[in-house]
């Protein structure tokens, strides 16, 4: 075993101790099993040499009643074991998973720009299974199967040595064939995972844009992709399966060849030592006994194989860096309700990218007072949206400073921050719950919802028709990302949750672009409301949506280019006044 593969064992095993006492009460149930298995041969010994000589002998009906206790007594161990095991198997099953996604929920936005929904999915759902397997039937067959093994061979050694010599040959021989196949096994289970995960990522486009695959016809298309990718993953299970099941038929085979052996040898001792029938008899059966929990043992290897793969990623992702460490908030400083004071100093900002690429952001400078409202427009790509990112933290500066009422925002805890601002994007997220729960998201419980405040919110974003219609109101459920609500309904009710927040900041990334002309007039009145005495940011490509803002900041490449009020930038007459008179030309 590779050192990877000992660390990721290593990390299981520290999940387990919490729960050693079921685990011991397990491993003694599985005691139990083997003591059993063990048991059977040296009840027939006696049976076979002094039950069949023409005579009765009534303490020999007492080996019938002992093997159906056995058999009880075995269930009922088996039984008690594989609960016992099942109990703590779920318990550390839990504990991954919540802290995988607890990683998931505080990542940095940069992970989630390198792994797609499905592969996270597939990890935190599916692969997080296969540690399961591992260490579930693995633990199980492991002792309970090692500890029979050593059982009935010791019981072979009592009887024969001679005998026992040659079954022990078969060992060092299947442990051998193990080796030859594990590695094979190791480089297909990974490239099964990784295709796995791209069929996911397949189903889950193919899911999310039916719309555009059924209006461009191109269900021959993804069907061909998706196709494409299950033969490539069924070919990878087909080999697999054929690496991983070369295990069994080898130690059969072996098996068959060191039994026929015994049989010879038995034989030969037969007119020379005086074996007997039960002894013989005896010796065959704890041998036929020993080769199932051996093949067991040699069957652990490919479920291993597939657990430590599926180990190494869940740690990968338990283990990937979060956005603010615990450790760190105790030298930083907390901020409970900020003024709004923004300012940039010199910033710069590249994305992780290739060398000589254009950065995103060069050279920004900008004070923005609490209470003003600055509109951020310009070409497409300038760096409008990778600005306001700024302020979140979803990012942080490669060059220069931000500050939030004069402190770096670096030196503020991250919550604090996030606690100032309201968000309302262009891409609108929705959660599949009530209405109610969607513009208090984040208030725990329904106990911690303003039921007032949810409604005073959604009638100032225009959804007071909407309420009345539906008939269990705010409590109605809205369905996946809102899809039982229309396009101008979800932007409006991501403009509701903003107004719930009420927070000092406010940031608004074309937050009117899904509304009709009168909706958007409406909730352009509230937001204006709603911006007074809030610092607002805006992003807005329809110009008439911003003239009345305080100042309108023009960026082009990454730069700041014009600055001033509308106004002032029309009789510049520069990009901004350019870029107006396109809009209002066409319309």
């Amino acid at each position: 075993m590779n050192a990877p593969d000992r660390t990721a064992l290593n990390r299981l095993i520290q999940y387990l101790k919490p729960h050693i006492g079921l685990i011991i009460g397990s491993l003694l149930a599985m005691a139990i099993v083997a003591g059993a298995e063990t048991s059977i041969p040296a009840l027939m010994k006696p049976l076979l040499d002094r039950g069949f000589t023409g005579q009765l002998n009534n303490k020999l009906w007492q080996v019938p009643v002992f093997l159906v206790g056995l058999a009880v007594v075995r269930s009922l161990a088996q039984f008690l074991s594989n609960y016992l095991l099942t109990r703590v198997i779920n318990a550390v099953l839990l504990k991954l998973r919540e802290q995988m996604f607890q990683t998931l929920l505080h990542a940095k936005t940069a992970f989630f720009q390198k792994n797609s929904a499905s592969n996270l999915i597939n990890a935190v759902v599916f692969e997080v299974n296969n540690v399961l397997t591992i260490m579930g039937g693995m633990l199980i067959n492991l002792v309970r199967d090692s500890l029979t093994v050593v059982g009935l061979m010791g019981y072979l050694i009592y009887l024969n040595w001679r005998l026992t010599l040659v079954v022990l040959v078969i060992l060092p021989i299947i442990a051998f064939v193990m080796s030859k196949i594990n590695r094979r096994l190791r480089s297909l289970n990974r490239e099964q995972q990784s295709l796995t995960s791209e069929l996911a990522y397949i189903v889950e486009e193919s899911s999310a844009g039916y719309k555009i695959v059924k209006v461009h016809g191109a269900e021959q298309y993804e069907m061909r992709r998706f196709m494409e990718k299950a033969e490539r993953l069924r070919q990878f299970a087909l080999k697999s399966a054929v690496a991983g099941g070369l295990n069994q038929p080898i130690t059969q085979l072996i098996a068959s060849m060191a039994l026929s052996i015994v049989l010879v040898i038995a034989l030969l001792q037969s007119s020379t030592e005086g074996t007997t029938v039960g002894g013989f008899a005896a010796f065959i059966t704890a041998m036929m006994l020993v080769i199932s929990p051996l093949k067991h043992l040699a069957d652990i290897n490919q479920p291993l194989q597939r657990g430590l793969t599926a180990a190494e990623m869940i740690f990968a992702l338990i283990d990937e860096p979060v956005e603010e460490e615990d450790s760190r908030k105790q030298d930083m400083k907390p901020l409970q309700k900020a003024k709004g004071g923004i300012r940039f100093e010199d910033v710069g900002f590249a994305y992780e990218q290739e060398v000589g690429r254009q950065d995103a952001l060069r050279g920004i400078n900008l004070a923005i007072k609490p209470g003003e409202v600055v509109a951020f427009v310009g070409p497409s790509g300038g760096g409008k949206s990778t600005l306001v990112n700024l302020l979140p933290r979803f990012y942080a500066p490669t060059s220069g400073h931000i500050l939030l009422d004069d402190i770096p925002m670096e030196e503020l805890i991250l919550s604090d921050v996030r606690r100032q601002i309201a968000f309302v994007s262009q891409d609108v997220i929705l959660f599949n719950d009530s209405i109610a729960a969607n513009v208090a998201y984040g208030a725990v419980g329904q106990d911690g919802i303003d039921r007032g405040r949810v409604i005073e919110a959604l009638e100032a974003a225009n959804l007071s028709a909407l309420m009345k219609e539906l008939p269990e109101g705010i409590d109605t459920l809205i369905g996946d990302n809102g899809n039982r609500l229309s396009g101008g309904q979800r932007q409006r009710l991501a403009i509701a949750r903003a107004i719930y927040k009420d927070a000092p900041i406010l940031i608004l990334d074309e937050a009117t672009s899904a509304l009709d002309s009168e909706s958007e007039r409406q909730v352009q009145d509230a937001l204006e409301r709603l911006m007074v005495g809030r610092t607002t940011l805006v992003i807005a490509h329809r110009l008439s949506t911003i003239e009345h803002a305080s100042r309108i900041v023009v960026l082009e490449h990454g730069q700041i280019v014009e600055s001033g009020s509308h106004e002032d930038l029309i009789k510049r007459d520069g990009l901004y006044a350019n870029l107006h008179r396109i809009q209002f030309s066409n319309a």
